[in-house]
């Protein structure tokens, strides 16, 4: 995908709906990727043991998601200038599966910079999963 063009870019623009699924597999995989290898997010026993409902996707897997989508919405992930959030609740993962819905929308143009301010919100089910989630994206 080409570079997202400031010109063709307007604020109130949206992004997504995108909709990012996840498996314990996929939850395995980025555990092994990243060296965390907290239980609560492999074995069911243990997540419940700690008065969770199931196992839990990793906080770093649900913000790289999330970062994918935006990343994917600018045409290439070097154009991500600043991504941040705050970890608000967690993504469970059952044994079927979850999903996790992306979409924002563009909060602010810099003309000087050709930079857009995106707002982003991550959702699982009916829960907020990421707050104050802003990227900021350099257009061409």
């Amino acid at each position: 995908m080409a570079a997202r063009a400031f010109a063709a870019v307007a604020v109130g623009e949206t992004v997504g709906p995108v909709t990012v699924p996840v498996g314990r597999a996929t939850l395995v995989g980025y555990a092994n990727a990243s060296g965390d290898q907290n239980p609560i997010h492999q074995d069911e026993s243990f997540a419940k043991s700690v008065g969770l409902p199931d196992v839990i996707a990793h906080g770093m897997w649900t913000m790289g998601a999330t970062s994918s989508v935006i990343a994917d919405w600018a045409g290439d992930a070097g154009r991500v200038i600043e991504f941040g959030t705050r970890f608000t609740k967690p993504v469970v993962v059952p044994v079927g599966g979850a999903e996790i819905q992306v979409s924002g929308f563009v909060k602010s143009l810099d003309e000087a910079t050709r930079r857009a301010t995106v707002d982003l919100t991550t959702m699982a089910g009916d829960d907020k999963v990421l707050g104050r989630c802003v990227a900021v994206v350099q257009l061409d």
